[in-house]
């Protein structure tokens, strides 16, 4: 007995969480047979056998890591892999805390009668919850070769240090992000009707309807960041209480509190919500202080902790030489997910006035796909008379490769004064080409000797989205999901 808990007890629960080791033809996610476009990846490390690592599943809450564990648990025991060695817990269940890693694995053994020396696959659902869960993982992954160890977490950036720290040749980390646009459209059945593969372009994509694909753009930006509002249209009705109550508020009240041992979560929520007003807008640490009312190093602290959640991400500021600033003073904080916004303060119409910023959020939760995403900077310069919302950095030469300008509107592609600190860096760093987005526009332009790419924002974020996703896996086509 541990805390009071029986072994019974223990062991029943056990049962309850894997009902396919008495059924084995029960499917563990009923109603849920779209796959996220990350799963045929998850299911290679899965069954990978040349390399002894555990996986470290890691993304924002309500992102799908349940769902895709458990779609994983399906497929496995489809293609013929034995249902009883498939062990799966939830370790934010109170009957499991305060239990190792390793007692519960051997109360599965002794339930099952499944030996060491039997290939297996052992699920540990919120790991965060377990104290120095990664020294017991590192232990139980060297002990038992034969099994492959999937852990997942909501904690992203404190799970990836400890992971790096404890789990340096042992640990695979594998990140889920909110659903890219492309994900999106793919969910919602409609991919095929208003995008298609541009035949002037190798690699690139046009709009079919370009009337239609904005309009899911919209909807994507106001709900479309999760997959549960995309998949299920209960939930789609009450999109923002969903978002607020099951993903800001647990994150705001519960996680990060219970992780980093924050005593003024109203201190908190002040703070996030201020960031999530003003996702893409810059701002100084300095007046965030003032306006939430506590002090400058408890900002910087709070920023952290958001992005450790995967609710936010902080862009430094470059000048026109594109160097980054050794102090920071300023910077622009991105929502993850642009639904985060709509969830707090109603959703946007096309012709919103916040649907500039919007968009902007959208474009650089495409980025946090990608590795890439280390990369990007906004300049500013001038005296703020001159920016650039997006520049790229070439991290080992420290000089830019790439800038874009976000807008959601078309008169800059007949006034080019509206582009001008876009087309005065590209001649600064004599870029080949930059981009700047649009509403409904295509064309390429040479401006003032610069080439410019307008690409309707929509069509950008899809085409950013896939590519990013299809530089790290094979992503498959809408009817290989299931």
């Amino acid at each position: 007995m541990i805390l009071g808990i029986e072994k019974e007890d223990t062991s029943r629960a056990l049962l309850q969480d894997n009902p396919w080791w008495a059924e084995p033809e029960c499917d563990p996610v009923p109603g849920c047979p779209s796959t996220r476009a990350y799963f045929p990846a998850l299911l290679a490390l899965t069954r990978q056998r040349e390399v002894r690592r555990s996986v470290v599943l890691m993304g924002s809450r309500r992102v799908g890591k349940t769902v895709l564990l458990l779609q994983l648990v399906r497929r496995l025991i489809q293609d013929g892999f034995p249902a009883g060695r498939i062990f799966y817990i939830s370790l934010d269940s109170p009957i499991y805390h305060n239990q190792s890693l390793e007692r519960l694995l051997d109360l599965y053994r002794k339930e099952k009668g499944c030996s060491a020396r039997e290939r297996s696959v052992v699920i540990f659902d919120e790991i965060q919850y377990l104290k120095d869960w990664e020294i017991h993982l590192k232990v139980l992954t060297d002990k038992y070769p034969k099994c492959r160890f999937i852990v997942s977490g909501s904690a992203g950036a404190a799970l990836k240090r400890k992971s790096a720290e404890s789990g340096a040749g042992r640990f695979t980390d594998f990140m889920l992000p909110p659903l890219a646009f492309a994900e999106y459209l793919r969910l919602s059945d409609v991919e095929d009707e208003i995008v298609e593969l541009d035949p002037t372009r190798p690699g690139r994509y046009r709009a079919i309807d370009m009337k239609k694909l904005n309009h899911h753009f919209v909807e994507y930006l106001n709900f479309g960041g999760y997959p549960e509002p995309v998949l299920n249209q209960t939930v789609r009705e009450s999109a923002n209480r969903f978002l607020y109550r099951d993903v800001v508020d647990k994150i705001l009240l519960r996680d990060l509190p219970s992780l980093y041992g924050i005593q003024d979560v109203q201190e908190l929520n002040r703070l996030f919500s201020f960031v999530a007003y003003r996702s893409g807008q810059e701002i100084r640490p300095r007046d965030l202080a003032k306006n939430s009312e506590i002090t400058q190093s408890t900002v910087r602290r709070y920023l952290q902790y958001l992005e450790t959640a995967f609710l936010a991400v902080q862009v430094p500021r470059v000048d026109d030489t594109g160097k980054t600033f050794e102090r920071t003073r300023t910077l622009k904080v991105y929502l993850t997910n642009p639904s985060i916004r709509s969830a707090l303060y109603g959703p946007l119409g096309p012709d919103d006035n916040g649907m500039g910023h919007q968009a902007e959020t959208a474009v650089i939760s495409q980025w946090s796909h990608s590795e890439h995403l280390r990369q990007l900077r906004y300049a500013r310069w001038k005296k703020g008379k001159r920016e650039v919302d997006l520049v790229r950095i070439d991290l080992a030469r420290q000089k830019p490769n790439w800038a874009c300008e976000v807008k959601w509107s078309d008169g800059h592609v007949e006034d080019a004064r509206e582009i001008s600190g876009l087309l005065e860096f590209a001649h600064k760093h004599r870029l080949p080409e930059v981009c700047a987005t649009t509403r409904t526009r295509v064309a390429r332009k040479v401006v003032d000797g610069v080439s410019v790419e307008y690409v309707p924002c929509a069509l950008h974020c899809y085409e950013v989205g896939r590519q990013e996703i299809e530089s790290l896996f094979s992503m498959p086509s809408a009817r290989d999901i299931g």
